[in-house]
């Protein structure tokens, strides 16, 4: 039943990025919210059985990427299980913390975690902004009804 309701909910289309052990790792979020102004915070879920889940386990800083209507076949690449996430054609440099971030995106930010939450086979991750960019341009990537698309006016 939750997941044929939030089929129905338009979310916008993230991915979150850390440094891991063997190197760097990420995944799409549709789950990021905005969680407080001061200090700035936010907070994202993700399933303790994701690939990514053991690196954002321990890491202490996070990318966070607003991804554009042109970047569905990136969301699609961090979406799919097994996919090389950071090879070629994904476009990234090592940000501030070692974090990896992504080029050409709507905007990003470098947080600090702040807290991990157990929410049944999830953690909502809570971290604090520490640095970013919102001047990329385009029109934002939303997930409606299982599929990747823009807004439409």
């Amino acid at each position: 039943m939750l997941r044929s309701v939030f089929r129905r909910h338009a979310a916008g289309v993230a991915v979150i990025t850390a440094r891991g052990e063997a190197g760097p790792v990420g995944f799409t979020a549709t789950s990021l919210t905005s969680v407080s102004a001061e200090p700035p915070m936010l907070s994202f879920g993700v399933s303790t059985g994701a690939s990514s889940w053991p690196a954002l386990s321990r890491t202490d800083h996070v990318g966070v990427h607003i991804l554009g209507e042109h970047q569905q076949e990136l969301a699609a690449t961090f979406a799919r299980s097994g996919a090389d996430r950071f090879g070629a054609p994904t476009a990234w440099s090592e940000g501030a913390e070692g974090v990896p971030v992504l080029d050409g995106v709507l905007a990003w930010l470098v947080c600090r975690v702040v807290a991990r939450v157990p929410a049944g086979d999830h953690r909502i991750v809570v971290a604090e902004v520490v640095l970013g960019d919102p001047a990329g341009h385009g029109r934002p990537l939303l997930y409606y009804q299982g599929r990747f698309s823009g807004l439409r006016d």
